[in-house]
């Protein structure tokens, strides 16, 4: 045999040292490999290598690789790839096949590992382990460049065998640490005795362990210590339940709390959800419901039965007696309105009672009984009645109206002579005395014969039949008119009005706070005042309007009467105040007695047409509102100031009450044509109408005058008095016009009649005038003594006066019985 051996190898050396005679080149040779191949001669696969000069089989590719793999214990595909020269894809098909021939090989991330490499890694991570304490996970992925989930499912079978330690949250521990640790978690965990966040408790044993250990310690984490808890909870070693993972409630604080919770309820019968809140029960009504079967949840609070029955017999004396309660005053502090609210909807006696409605809820724990509520209402529409009837301001109307009652009782003092007013017009020196004397008698003259002419205008009988008709046709007119307005152009002001003149919220608060003093010792009176107003204000609304719908029909009638009277007033003394009025044109060349005579006339005459009108617009606004009104005013005494008027005037509607202030600003002016503008203005806007003085009506108004004040005159005594009146007739007779004239303009009227009488006659009645004003300067000056020569003064001057008066008769009587 070694004889067969030895002969072959002397054929190979000498076949390899025989020169060949053809030569072939490598690409003959690769050609020639690949035409066998084709041929079928070599029937095995052969792989190139990345130089391209040589083959390799699959099978000495795989037993390269696994001899790098054995040397190293890992190797990457790229470095086979390198180390075999065969291309990384042939590398990569033979590596999957080693791996899936040889289970201690795997194929991971590109690398071939083998089990030994990982026993030999986890020994290493052993040794560091025992010296450390602990070691993280990344650190070792990091030091041998995988990923740390590889390295932790590498180490999970070796754990207690190779490695000896405890893997948590990528950490690994020693088992003496871990005992260490578990002791301290044990230690803490047993220790509170409250609901407890375990975060907050974790992170307290962090800094604890930090402290103890110093920079070098072990750096532990949250879900290490979660673990061990979680394992010391199921071993038993800790008593309590855990919600949400780290809601931690010892058993020690649940028995506490269950005992407290029984001790109050069986005390109190109730228990708030906020005192469970505070002692850690999310869901009290929950708990609650479970523990107490019987109980019956509120709100707020968690009740027993027998609350109800204290509540129920509380409120059922008080329905009986018919009286009020509130309900919290009854319950314990902590009850909310809410919880009132339903408590009481739970009440046998206040089911019964609202289902008969005999019982008020108000503001959810305040119940009000029936009689109660009644009579509060009975004796609230009594007030609102009696405020009703009185017309009180500012309660039921938006009227400002101030004294107007007072003042319809108050007598027109400016129609009577007083002497005080006479001698403050009386000047220092004699000719001022003179004038202002003038002034008093003319001022007398021209009172009188406005009484005269009103007078004479109350029976019309002078006036033709035509005229009359056409008269009563013009008042029907009018009052037609009138109701026309009130109910189509000015329906707006009236629903202003009306809302204006209903009881207001404040006032029927304050009548309860007077009616139930009670509810002023209320926290805030205003929580139940509200309410109750809110009740009560309908039903008194209701009852003001029937009562107003009421006398409004009975008013009907007195309306209508009034307005037709007022219409009758308004035609006579509007035509009188005109008559009067084209007297000035008289005086226009001089502009100071002008102006006296149009103030004279505005104040005397156009002042009393207001008043009248004003009166009556504001008694039509009373009635039409259900307002009752005294029917036995005397309208002829009705004298107001300018406050009274502005009151009267605001008291009325919309454009009316504007139209009313006009006619009083003019009133105080100085034109009579402007106050005649907005008095027409005034009228229209109230429906009424005014007659215009025609040339005929006229002459007879004319005619009555002179005829009135020729009696005036002949029946009058007193020397003072007698002056005035002859001046008025002596310009009705010389110029046909009715002269209202004040004592200022008196001694200027005079004067003017110098050219028109004989110088007789004129002298007679200037040096009568002049007699006069020397009477008034010393009646002015008298003291009241009876020795004071004073009076003897004055006798002798009157006695002068008296025995010059049938001279001063004279001269319009002898002219009156020439007509």
């Amino acid at each position: 045999m070694d004889d067969e051996l030895l002969e072959l190898q002397k054929q190979f050396e000498f076949a390899q040292q025989a020169k060949s005679s053809i030569r072939l080149s490598e690409r003959n040779v690769v050609e020639l490999v690949q035409k066998l191949q084709e041929l079928h001669i070599i029937d095995f696969d052969l792989l190139h290598t990345v130089s391209g000069k040589e083959f390799i089989t699959p099978e000495q590719l795989r037993n390269d690789i696994l001899a790098e793999v054995r040397k190293l214990g890992r190797a990457t595909l790229i470095d086979l790839a390198d180390a075999t020269a065969v291309d990384l894809y042939h590398v990569e098909k033979q590596a999957q096949l080693i791996v899936a021939d040889d289970a201690g090989l795997m194929l991971i991330q590109g690398e071939i590992i083998s089990q030994s490499y990982w026993d030999n890694v986890a020994e290493e991570i052993n040794e560091r382990l025992q010296e450390s304490s602990q070691i993280a996970l990344a650190e070792i992925a990091a030091q041998l460049q995988v990923g740390s989930e590889l390295v932790a499912s590498m180490l999970e079978p070796r754990l207690g065998t190779l490695v000896k330690g405890r893997l948590e949250g990528g950490q690994l521990y020693t088992p003496a640490y871990v005992a260490r640790v578990t002791a301290m978690v044990r230690g803490a965990a047993r220790g509170i005795t409250v609901p407890t966040n375990l975060s907050v408790l974790w992170s307290a044993l962090q800094q604890l362990l930090h402290e103890m250990e110093g920079a070098s310690g072990v750096a532990v984490e949250s879900m290490f210590f979660q673990s061990l808890f979680n394992g010391l909870v199921k071993e038993g070693e800790v008593l309590g339940f855990l919600r949400a993972g780290v809601h931690w409630t010892p058993t020690v604080f649940a028995i506490a709390q269950r005992e407290c919770i029984d001790s109050f309820f069986s005390q109190n019968s109730f228990i708030s959800y906020e005192a469970l809140n505070k002692l850690g029960i999310s869901q009290p009504v929950q708990f609650l419901q479970s523990r107490y079967p019987e109980g019956i949840p509120l709100v707020t609070v968690f009740i027993h039965p027998s609350t109800i029955e204290m509540l129920d017999s509380a409120t059922e004396d008080a329905i009986e007696r018919g009286s009020w309660i509130d309900s919290l005053s009854v319950l314990p502090a902590s009850f909310g309105s809410q919880d009132a609210s339903k408590i009481l909807s739970l009440c046998p006696s206040v089911q019964l009672a609202s289902k008969a409605n005999k019982a008020l809820i108000v503001v959810e724990s305040y119940i009000f009984s029936d009689g109660f509520v009644k009579d509060t209402y009975v004796r609230m529409e009594k007030e609102m009645e009696t405020l009703c009837l009185s017309g009180s301001p500012g309660v039921f109307q938006p009227n400002d109206s101030l004294m107007v009652k007072e003042a319809t009782g108050r007598l027109d003092s400016s129609r009577s002579i007083e002497l005080n007013e006479t001698i403050d017009e009386i000047g220092h020196t004699k000719q001022s005395v003179e004038k202002g004397s003038k002034k008093k008698k003319g001022r007398s003259a021209g009172s009188t014969k406005t009484a005269v002419a009103e007078s004479g205008m109350d029976n019309q009988e002078y006036m033709p039949t035509k005229s009359k008709k056409n008269q009563r046709k013009t008042k029907d007119t009018s009052s037609l008119q009138m109701s026309e307005s009130k109910s189509g152009a000015k329906k707006d002001a009236a629903k202003m009005q009306e809302d204006n003149s209903i009881p207001s919220e404040d006032w029927v608060m304050k009548q309860i706070m007077m009616l139930v003093p009670e509810f002023d010792e209320q926290d805030d009176p205003e929580i139940i005042l509200k309410p109750l107003a809110s009740h009560f204000r309908p039903m008194l609304i209701n009852s003001l309007k029937e009562r107003r719908k009421a006398l409004f029909t009975e008013n009907a009638e007195k309306m209508k009467h009034l307005l037709d009277n007022l219409q009758r007033r308004l035609d006579e003394s509007f035509l009188n105040l005109q008559l009067y009025e084209k007297a000035l044109d008289l005086f226009e060349d001089d502009p100071s007695t002008s102006v006296i005579l149009h103030r004279h006339l505005l104040r005397t005459t156009a002042a009393s047409i207001v008043d009248i009108l004003f009166l009556n617009l504001d008694m039509h606004n009373k009635l039409k509102n259900g307002i009752e009104v005294e029917e036995s005013q005397n309208l002829e005494s009705i004298s107001f100031n300018s406050g009274e008027r502005t009151a009267l005037a605001k008291s009325l509607q919309g454009s009316l009450s504007k139209r009313a202030l006009a006619v009083n600003e003019a009133l105080e002016g100085k034109q009579v044509e402007t106050f005649m503008t907005v008095f027409r203005e005034l009228v229209e806007e109230s429906g009424l109408l005014l007659k215009k003085l025609d040339k005929k009506l006229e002459r007879t108004l004319l005619h009555s005058y002179r005829k009135d004040l020729t009696s005036q005159v002949s029946a009058e005594s007193d020397p003072v008095s007698l002056l005035p009146k002859v001046v008025s007739l002596l310009y009705a007779q010389v110029h046909n016009k009715a002269l209202q004239a004040p004592g200022r303009a008196i001694s200027i009227a005079v004067s003017r009649l110098k050219d028109k009488l004989d110088d007789s006659a004129y002298k007679i009645l200037a040096d009568y005038q002049s007699a006069t004003v020397m009477l008034l300067a010393l009646m002015s000056a008298a003291t009241g003594d009876e020795h004071d020569c004073t009076s003897d003064r004055i006798s002798s001057k009157r006695e002068l006066l008296e025995s010059h008066i049938p001279a001063l008769k004279a001269l319009v009587l002898a002219t009156r019985s020439l007509d």
